[in-house]
């Protein structure tokens, strides 16, 4: 089995120092998208909203159609 390498303290350093740079990125960019995902979710809740009612009164239309005396 061959023996463990010394890694330089510089690498180190460097891949420690990229791996905090690296999670304090993604935290600002998660707290940035954040707040643009919960308003993109809110409209298509209402859209969603909407097009169930229009579908709603679309279907009870049609049954009332349906019901009628001069079949």
């Amino acid at each position: 089995m061959v023996p463990p390498v010394q890694v330089s303290p510089l690498i180190k350093m460097a891949r420690y120092s990229a791996l905090g740079l690296g999670i304090v990125y993604g935290s600002a960019r998660l707290a940035r998208l954040k707040p643009i995902a919960a308003e993109e979710r809110r409209i298509e809740e209402e859209e969603r909203q909407k097009r169930e009612e229009s579908e709603r009164i679309a279907r009870e239309i049609a049954a009332a159609s349906d019901d009628t005396i001069l079949k």
